[in-house]
Formats: structure tokens, C-alpha cells, sequence
């Protein structure tokens, strides 16, 4: 069973819910994670498009710090360390993965891979971050699994451009 906003909530809890579960898309029956990070390409896409760079580092810092308040809120309210339906550190990872690079279909997928397969297996320190309390915990694991995955994507735009889609 999936925990859902309620009417009882008052506008602020229902904020909270609508921004940590990246607008009802991390309450999918299931990988919630792999559909949290949807969004992310989204927002990159939309981002680069309005101001390339300085606009996607700014939209990443404001989904980072916006999604640690949801994300804490509603993991206190739920009394879990990290709900599956709060996907917010998914979209800020997927967001960090993709900054400084050049931006192509193929970059988009590469990116959303790298992000996935280190979300999944939490590279050092990302497992560690888990433990941290509340929204930071839930947060900077997966920006950390961003930062990784954002490595591994600049090591490839540096030595294979091509697989980016870079010419």
C-alpha cells in the first residue's frame, strides 16, 4: 500500500508531498527510483533549453535544497528513514549527472544509465550518506551517486565524445 496524501493534510504537507514525490510520479507500484528519475531529464531538458548551464546548475542547487525540506517532512511524517515514495533525490541526482556536459539524446540516455546502475550500487561514500539523518540522508546518497555517475560521463565525453553524440 502506497502512503498518499490525505485531506487532512494541511497545505504545507501537501506541498511537501507533491514536490518529494516529484509530483505523484514516486507513488508508481513499483521502481519508483527508476521512474523518479524521469522528471530529471525532464527538468535537464527544459533547463537547457531556457539558459543552458547557469540555468541547470541553478535549477540542480534548487531541487537539492527544495527536496531536502520535502523529503525530510515527509519522512518524518511517515517515520521512515527513506520512503520509496519520495523520488525528489532521484530527480536531484539525475540532474547533477547530466551538468557540464554536452547535451544530446545520447548523453540523455548514457546519463540516465550511469545514474540508475549508481543509484543502484551506491558507490563510496553514497552508501555511508544513507545513514545521515532525515531529508539529508535521503538526499545526498543520491548526489553522490550523481556526482559518480557525472564522472564517468565526462571520462567518456573526454576520451569517446562520439557515445555522447559530441562532435
Amino acid at each position: 500500500m502506497t502512503a498518499e496524501p490525505t485531506a487532512a493534510r494541511t497545505t504545507g504537507n501537501r506541498l511537501r508531498w507533491l514536490v518529494a514525490t516529484a509530483g505523484g510520479v514516486g507513488l508508481a507500484p513499483i521502481a519508483s527510483g527508476t521512474f523518479g528519475s524521469l522528471p530529471g531529464l525532464a527538468i535537464t531538458w527544459a533547463l537547457w533549453l531556457l539558459g543552458s548551464w547557469p540555468a541547470l546548475l541553478a535549477g540542480t542547487v534548487v531541487v537539492s535544497f527544495v527536496g531536502l525540506w520535502a523529503a525530510d517532512g515527509v519522512a518524518r511524517e511517515q517515520a521512515r528513514s527513506d520512503p520509496r515514495e519520495v523520488v525528489i533525490d532521484e530527480v536531484a541526482g539525475q540532474m547533477l549527472t547530466l551538468l557540464f556536459l554536452p547535451l544530446t539524446w545520447q548523453t540523455l540516455a548514457l546519463g540516465f544509465l550511469a545514474f540508475r546502475l549508481t543509484d543502484i550500487f551506491k558507490p563510496f561514500p553514497a552508501r555511508r550518506m544513507e545513514a545521515l539523518p532525515g531529508g539529508l540522508g535521503i538526499m545526498v546518497d543520491d548526489l553522490v551517486a550523481g556526482a559518480w555517475a557525472n564522472l564517468a560521463l565526462q571520462a567518456l565525453a573526454w576520451w569517446a565524445p562520439a557515445l555522447l553524440g559530441a562532435r
